[in-house]
């Protein structure tokens, strides 16, 4: 079971979509205790120096989805950073492989 959940769906225009990605651009900026105003309400998180990231875009039956998401512990729990490659991505190599 999550501890919370929040979900909003609704249309945006192109500009009320940029302020949205602004405004969460910013809170990542600042970090410690975010507020983000969603609607008739306000989130306030508070954001890590290190976070997880997943990017997702999927084209097909006419329409395109782009996902952003962003993941970190909540307070207490500790995390292991990925590892990263040469291109800055998460790799998952088994010891067992070897390099050409």
């Amino acid at each position: 079971m999550k501890d919370l959940k929040f979900e909003q769906k609704r249309s945006l225009s192109r500009l009320e979509a940029a302020d949205q990605l602004t405004a969460l651009a910013a809170a990542l900026r600042e970090g410690g205790d975010a507020e983000l105003e969603l609607g008739a309400g306000t989130l306030s998180l508070r954001i890590p120096d290190d976070l997880r990231s997943e990017m997702e875009v999927e084209i097909g039956e006419g329409e395109i989805e782009l996902e952003l998401e962003f993941k970190w512990p909540t307070a207490g729990r500790k995390s292991v950073p990925a590892k990263r490659g040469r291109s800055g991505t998460s790799t998952n190599r088994s010891k067992s492989a070897k390099s050409p």
